[in-house]
C-alpha cells in the first residue's frame, strides 16, 4: 500500500460522500478542517467532488450506491465516506452490500488501517495506548467480501446456516507488507493475530505467511498471538503494542475494542486503501438518534481525513500534504486538551463549535 501513484500533478481531487445520519454533519466538518490545514501550509485547496450515496441516493436514484457514483470515484485520487445507516434502508437494499462494502470491493481497498491512540485530556481505560491495527479487508470470514459473485453465507435447509472463510497467500502477503512498512515508520514491532490453534489451515496460513514476509524486514520484531488472548492483552497492557496485523473479522472486533480502550469510538479514525486509491471512513456508525442535532463528535472523521492526506503525501511525493495532516492532528489534540469536546467525551461543545476550535488551532503551531 502507498507505492502507487495518482499520476496527476495537479490539485488532489477528492470525492465527498456524506452518507447517512451524522455523516451530513461530520463530513463537511472534515472538509472544512482539511481546507484550513492546506491553507495553513500554503497549499491550494483540494478539488472536492460531491457524490450521492446512501439513503439520499435511494430517494433520487433508486439505489444506495449509484453506478455513476462508482464510475466517478475511479477518476478521483481519494474520497471521504460518511457512515451509512443500512439497517434503515428499505428491502432489498438491507440484504445487499453496504455502500462502503461496495466501494471497498469495487476498488480492492485491501488494507483497513485503524490507529488507536489516547488523546490528551480524554478519559481512557488505556491512556498510554498508541497502536495501529492493520486489517485485511477483502477476505476472511466476512461473507460480504470473500466471493467473486454472491456472498459466502448460505442455507442448504431452513435450519442450517453455513459460511465460507477465505484466506489466500496473495492477500496475506500484501497486507503483511503494509503492516511491516508501517512498523518501520513507528516502533518497529508487528504482532500477527490469528486463531491457528483452532482454524489451523486458514488463520494458520495467515500467521505463517505474515511471518515469512517479516524476514524481508529484519529491523522489525515479530511475534504472534491468538485473537482471544490478544483481546485480553489489549485490555491489560494495550500500551505494549505497536502494529497489529490480522484478518478481516478479527481486525474489526479488535479495532472497536482498541478504540474504546483509548477513549471513544468517536475518536476512532481509519482509512481503507489499495496501492492507488484511498478512502477515509470513521470507524463508528451513523448515530441516527443524534443526527441533525449538531451534537456529533467529528474527531474520528477529521482524523481519518488527516490519514488520507498522509497517504496522498506518500503516493504524490508531496511532503507538504503530510505537514497539513500533522497540523490537523495537533489542532485536534490541543482542542481536546483544552476541554472543548462534544457530549460523548463529557463536554458541552457542539459539532460546529468543536470544528471551529480545531480550525482556529490549525493556524497556530
Amino acid at each position: 500500500m502507498g507505492s502507487g501513484s495518482t499520476g496527476d500533478p495537479g490539485n488532489p481531487r477528492v470525492g465527498l460522500l456524506v452518507g447517512d445520519g451524522i455523516g451530513r454533519e461530520i463530513v463537511p466538518a472534515a472538509r472544512d478542517v482539511v481546507d484550513a490545514a492546506l491553507a495553513a501550509v500554503a497549499l491550494p485547496e483540494v478539488d472536492w467532488v460531491p457524490l450521492p450515496i446512501g439513503s439520499d441516493a435511494i430517494s433520487t436514484y433508486g439505489t444506495p450506491t449509484p453506478e455513476h457514483t462508482l464510475v466517478a470515484l475511479a477518476d478521483l485520487d481519494a474520497w471521504i465516506l460518511g457512515p451509512h445507516d443500512s439497517a434503515s434502508y428499505p428491502d432489498p437494499f438491507r440484504q445487499q452490500l453496504t455502500p462502503g462494502g461496495a466501494i471497498r470491493k469495487r476498488f480492492d481497498l485491501y488494507a483497513n488501517i485503524r490507529p488507536a491512540r489516547a488523546l490528551p485530556g480524554v478519559r481512557a481505560v488505556s491512556p498510554h495506548m498508541d497502536l495501529v491495527i492493520v486489517r485485511e479487508n477483502t477476505e476472511g470470514f466476512y461473507a460480504d467480501r470473500n466471493m467473486f459473485a454472491g456472498v459466502g453465507e448460505f442455507m442448504p435447509t431452513p435450519d442450517v446456516g453455513l459460511a465460507v472463510g477465505v484466506v489466500t497467500r496473495a492477500a496475506c502477503e500484501r497486507i503483511a507488507h503494509t503492516a511491516f512498512r508501517l512498523a518501520q515508520q513507528r516502533r518497529k514491532r508487528v504482532t500477527v493475530v490469528h486463531k491457528a490453534n483452532v482454524l489451523s489451515i486458514t488463520t494458520g496460513l495467515f500467521r505463517d505467511v505474515c511471518r515469512e514476509m517479516g524476514r524481508h524486514y529484519p529491523d522489525v520484531d515479530v511475534d504472534d498471538a491468538h485473537v482471544d488472548a490478544m483481546a485480553a492483552h489489549l485490555v491489560r497492557r494495550g500500551e505494549d503494542y505497536d502494529v497489529i496485523v490480522t484478518e478481516n473479522m478479527f481486525g474489526d472486533i479488535l479495532s472497536d475494542l482498541a478504540g474504546e480502550l483509548s477513549g471513544s469510538l468517536g475518536t476512532a479514525a481509519s482509512i481503507n486503501a489499495s496501492d492507488t486509491k484511498v478512502m477515509a471512513q470513521a470507524a463508528h456508525g451513523a448515530a441516527p438518534d443524534i443526527s441533525g442535532r449538531n451534537r456529533a463528535n467529528p474527531t474520528a472523521m477529521i482524523m481519518s481525513a488527516a490519514m488520507l492526506l498522509d497517504w496522498l503525501a506518500a503516493v504524490r511525493h508531496e511532503p507538504a500534504l503530510g505537514t497539513a495532516a500533522e497540523r490537523i492532528r495537533g489542532a485536534v489534540e490541543r482542542t481536546v486538551a483544552s476541554g472543548v469536546v462534544t457530549a460523548d467525551l463529557g463536554g458541552l461543545a457542539s459539532t460546529s463549535e468543536f470544528t471551529e476550535s480545531v480550525i482556529a488551532r490549525v493556524f497556530r503551531r
